[in-house]
């Protein structure tokens, strides 16, 4: 199979967007413990208040807050003690006027109290509690409700639940929640020279990169990857592997045997699928111009180049959008900095070019991208060096050194900060 007609960049993305139905692939309820970095199916309304009753917010003594008025260091209030109110028990004390019940943080109020006059601020003698400052109405009191209050919305289909979601859940009394289905992301490698690694390496051969690199790209775009393994470069087994794929999987991701080698069978592979389309074959961009995308099964299959950045930067901009939309999480806005560019960067003539990056900061303070040689196939330290990319138009020239351009980055803005701020 020859690329004929390379499809632009652009071209590339209104193709694959047009024949992929990307939503999500279902809801299931899943117990809190085990929905940490799930996305919410539902809007969650708390079926009650939290708290759900007056609760004491110091330790102390439950009052009438007007028999504290007048109180003063040097001429204290005398109230009768009477009863005491703990945690998880109901109150059955009621606190008439002169009288004082011993409460504890959290407790519930017991009726007839409206404060609470901290442990610290009294005396107790006996029967007898001295009470040293007065307090106001609803003094060291949370109110039912303060927190939560029945009926409110407390979080919206769409969010990705962790540790203070899950923990709001839990609060409202649920113990399941509805979550969207995980899509399942097939990957495979090909190529005679891959070895897995934990392997003894043969001569001559080099350890897998892709399928453990593009796995855990998947695992971070909201999917999970079913790992196939590595095949060599024989049309019957990658038929083999792909029918596999297809009915274990909601999308698979190959990489190597893309090309146009005697050797690259991956796209004489895809024709051999049920009812088969070929929707990309190759677009014109540099890295990853002979990437192929196909759909079959209504699932749609990303063939990607064998060199391991070029193969997970065509990952990040083709798959990864689409693995966040079967998952139902929300698209996302790239993570972006200024910087100057510090040497003249060229792109392939008529194709869209990203260039891998490093930033550093120079003498002034302003942060400057040097490309990443992006070295032989197989090559993976351009992944580890490069903080981003540039992206240059198919219609420029050059980026002249010294000019600022937009730097896509691979990892959180302060992780890229104290790496430049490392070669200064």
């Amino acid at each position: 199979m020859m690329f004929r007609k390379l499809l632009s960049f652009d071209e590339a993305k209104r193709t694959i967007q047009k024949a992929a139905k990307i939503e999500p692939l279902g809801i299931e309820t899943v117990p809190l413990l085990e929905v940490c970095g799930r996305v919410l199916a539902e809007n969650v309304v708390a079926r009650l208040d939290i708290p759900p009753f007056d609760r004491s917010t110091v330790d102390g003594y439950a009052v009438k807050a007007e028999d504290t008025f007048g109180a003063e260091e040097n001429k204290p209030v005398k109230l009768k003690l009477c009863g005491k109110v703990s945690v998880g028990k109901r109150p059955r004390v009621l606190v008439k006027q002169g009288v004082a019940t011993e409460i504890v943080t959290g407790a519930p109020m017991p009726k007839g109290a409206d404060a609470v006059v901290m442990v610290e601020d009294t005396e107790q003698k006996g029967e007898v509690v001295y009470v040293y400052g007065a307090v106001t109405k609803d003094e060291n009191v949370m109110k039912a409700g303060a927190d939560i209050r029945k009926g409110e919305a407390i979080l919206k289909a769409g969010q990705t639940l962790g540790s203070r979601e899950i923990g709001a859940l839990a609060a409202v009394g649920l113990a399941k929640v509805k979550v969207y289905a995980i899509p399942r992301v097939a990957v495979l490698s090909t190529g005679a020279e891959v070895t897995e690694p934990g392997k003894k390496l043969p001569s001559g051969k080099i350890y897998d990169i892709n399928a453990y690199s593009l796995s855990i790209a998947v695992l971070e775009s909201g999917g999970k990857p079913v790992f196939l393994g590595v095949f060599p470069d024989n049309l019957a087994e990658i038929k083999k592997a792909l029918r596999l794929a297809l009915d274990s999987a909601d999308m698979i991701v190959t990489s190597g045997g893309v090309s146009v080698g005697p050797k690259d069978v991956t796209p004489k592979a895809l024709e051999s699928l049920r009812e088969p389309i070929i929707i990309v074959c190759g677009i014109a961009v540099k890295p990853g111009k002979p990437t192929t995308v196909a759909l079959a099964s209504g699932k749609l299959i990303f063939a990607l180049p064998g060199h391991p950045a070029s193969a997970l930067l065509m990952f990040h901009l083709f798959a990864r959008p689409l693995i966040l939309g079967l998952a139902g999480r929300k698209a996302e806005k790239a993570l972006e900095v200024k910087a100057l560019a510090g040497m003249r960067m060229f792109p392939a003539k008529g194709r869209r070019t990203f260039v891998m990056v490093a930033l550093r900061r120079n003498k002034s303070g302003r942060l400057v991208a040097n490309p990443v040689p992006t070295g032989a196939s197989g090559a993976i330290m351009t992944l580890l060096k490069a903080d981003g990319y540039v992206e240059i138009t198919e219609n420029r020239q050059f980026v002249d050194a010294g000019e600022e351009v937009t730097i896509r980055l691979f990892q959180k803005a302060d992780a890229v900060e104290m790496k430049a701020s490392d070669h200064d």
